[in-house]
């Protein structure tokens, strides 16, 4: 794939009208068209641009990636022929509202050429998900699946949880839908295999069997329970059953019970009965299965409001490992098929590809999509759209699941839209929020300081730019919640400026187009957990900043800190609360609350890390002596950390007083 990255010589060959006619029929289309034969300076100034890049743009397959003025990328989109696809965006008229709006925003084109037009479909996804351009559509959901490992560098092989790179040895069985799947399964499959989940160092650890080994969860190879032998047997049957062979496992299974039976060796048959118990409880929570396919994914998406759901079905060794609804960004103009064709590619850019793809639409250039992911994957991937039998039935159940999740997510955006609207009345801003930003700090007498950042918008918390700062001022007096404060946004605020300008997009016509999908990194609204010292530090350094028109405002909580009587300041009026029943009021709590979570959770990792670091003598009154104790008494720091008040009371050589102040120091919420 290194041949991707270098430009082939410039060819310039005569264009045919028919040559042209093929590519401007593989330019998304829509109902509604734009007129753009009027002089519009936008839209004209695009055009040249392309034009331009036209007379470099070489005659091979590829991947082009269109450049606003501001440098950053408006759109990636790969080509067989690179050239005939820029010379269908030079036309004067014709372009649908979306490509029309990308034309007159565009000021140059670059482009990386391929040996194939395989090759441009992977490129052309990894640079999506990368440069996350405007007008694609978007995968928002890009975190890694779980998967089940069973260990290989070990004589006694441990069954866990994996997330992320591959990097240590073992078999992998996934994905799944959601890490509680996982935890499911696993339990499931310790009753039915009793493959121990605890870690090597735990393992090494054992002089004697754990609680696990006691309700029949675990063979306890680690205090020599069983021989390694037969622990290996009981390997071998789980990888058999999550490998694709539950039949076989279990008609082993009940022909051993069958044997022990008629031996009247009676525990040994209750204990294989309730192994096959526990296999069968694994299946039975499958829901709809795929009998005949080892491995498949079903896709099935659904429209409604201008918005796209796509639910994605797992199977894997003939089982239902679950599903996940996934809600990409895209133009409204946008066909099911159409948004359905761009995810997949995206979808599959760091995932592992199944045989087979069951899709509810028929898309364009599934055969090259399918040779894409056969090279990707070194196995033969088939992607259809099936038309009757079972597969039709699963498309069909996941095509429901798709609309019954859109319909949950209309509904929650529709109320969190009236929200925001009320959020603005409230505070007096001049138009609804898309983007509310919150801040909080969290210290326990100035040490392990932290400052937090969540943001909200019309869709929910944006976890994924959820930020977190490290106070590193050396001259801020311990607690000093102001300095703390003035830090953290001169940080986020001076980068905000460096990197992105507050630029509106201008449309064909001249007007200003605001998109509702694109939202900028500004704030709409700055929520400060704090009174008007706060919100004097806040208004201090965005002034300082040149930043003037982004609404502040400050939190004050109610005495004794009950939530209901808060005191809201902001700049220019007097202090303020909201009715005690208004829903803008716990609508502004939750949003304060997911901000001190988030501040809290930052401060006390940042916490943990130091006294791992600099071990229990961090906490004051805790000597050599004391620490030896405790450590003696738990095992390990994890153990104190967990301890309960009358646990640490119970610790030789540790008074009650002591004991209070090591559980505080684990347990304190913070400021």
């Amino acid at each position: 794939m290194d041949d991707t990255k270098k430009n082939l010589e410039p060819v310039i060959e005569p264009e045919t009208p028919a040559a042209q006619e093929e590519d401007e029929a593989t330019l998304p289309e829509v109902d509604e068209e734009v007129d753009l034969a009027q002089d519009v300076s936008g839209f004209a100034a695009g055009r040249e641009a392309i034009a331009r890049a036209t007379k470099l743009a070489p005659s091979a397959p590829g991947v082009y990636r269109m450049i606003a003025g501001s440098g950053d990328v408006l759109y990636v989109g790969k080509a067989k022929n690179i050239k005939k696809r820029i010379l269908a965006y030079a036309r004067p008229t014709g372009h649908v509202t979306r490509i029309a709006r990308m034309i007159a925003a565009t000021n140059s084109i670059e482009f990386v050429t391929t040996a194939t037009e395989t090759e441009a479909l992977l490129l052309e996804a990894n640079l999506i998900k990368r440069l996350r351009p405007r007008f694609n559509v978007l995968l928002r959901d890009d975190k890694s699946f779980p998967y089940i490992l069973i260990t290989g560098d070990h004589v006694a092989p441990q069954i866990c949880k994996h997330r992320g790179a591959r990097n240590r040895k073992g078999d992998y069985y996934g994905p799944f839908a959601s890490a509680g799947a996982v935890g499911r399964t696993i339990t499931a499959l310790e009753r039915a295999f009793l493959i121990r989940s605890c870690s090597d160092s735990v393992y090494e650890s054992r002089t004697r069997p754990c609680l696990l080994h006691q309700i029949k969860r675990c063979s306890a190879p680690c205090t020599g329970e069983i021989s390694h032998t037969d622990y290996a047997e009981l390997v071998r049957e789980v990888r058999g059953f999550l490998g694709g062979r539950s039949r076989v496992v279990k008609e082993t299974l009940a022909g051993e019970m069958e044997r022990a039976s008629d031996a009247l060796d009676f525990e040994r048959a209750a204990l294989l009965r309730d192994r096959l118990a526990a296999l069968s409880a694994i299946q039975s929570q499958q829901g709809i299965n795929l009998r005949g396919v080892d491995e498949a994914d079903a896709f099935a998406a659904y429209q409604e409001g201008g918005f796209t759901c796509i639910q994605v079905f797992f199977f894997r060794a003939g089982q239902n490992w679950g599903n996940r609804a996934y809600f990409p960004k895209a133009d409204r103009s946008l066909s099911e098929a159409e948004v359905l064709g761009e995810f997949l590619a995206q979808f599959y850019d760091d995932k592992p590809c199944p045989r087979h793809i069951m899709l509810s639409h028929e898309i364009d250039d599934a055969a090259l999509l399918a040779e894409a992911l056969s090279i990707k994957s070194d196995h033969k991937v088939e992607v259809a759209t099936p038309r009757r039998g079972e597969r039709k039935l699963v498309i069909d159940h996941a095509a429901a699941n798709a609309r019954e999740a859109l319909g949950r997510k209309l509904a929650d955006t529709a109320s969190q839209q009236r929200l925001l609207a009320g959020l603005a009345h409230a505070f007096g801003l001049a138009r609804t929020p898309q983007r509310v930003e919150i801040y909080d700090n969290s210290h326990i007498q100035g040490s392990n300081a932290v400052g937090a950042m969540v943001v909200a918008g019309p869709e929910g918390f944006r976890k994924n730019q959820y930020r977190k700062f490290n106070i590193k001022s050396e001259d801020l007096t311990p607690g000093d919640d102001y300095g703390m404060m003035r830090e953290v946004l001169t940080r986020r605020f001076k980068r905000l400026i460096n990197e992105t300008s507050r630029v509106a997009l201008a449309s064909p016509d001249g007007a200003v187009v605001v998109e509702e999908e694109a939202v900028s990194p500004w704030p709409d609204l700055v929520l400060i957990d704090g009174g008007q010292g706060q919100l004097t530090a806040a208004q201090d350094v965005l002034a300082g900043l040149g930043v003037t028109d982004v609404p502040l405002v400050g939190i004050a909580k109610g005495p004794d800190r009950d939530a209901g009587r808060e005191t809201f300041f902001a700049p220019g009026r007097p202090s303020f609360k909201l009715p005690p029943r208004d829903p803008v009021l716990y609508f502004v709590q939750r949003l304060r609350d997911e901000a001190h979570r988030f501040a809290i959770g930052s401060h006390r990792q940042r916490r943990k890390r130091d006294i791992r670091e600099a071990g229990l003598q961090e906490i004051p009154g805790i000597g050599p002596t004391r620490k030896r104790a405790l450590l003696h008494h738990f095992g390990t720091l994890k153990a104190i950390e967990r301890a309960s008040l009358s646990d640490l009371q119970h610790v030789a050589g540790i008074s009650d007083e002591t004991a209070k102040r090591i559980y505080d120091y684990f347990h304190e919420s913070g400021k």
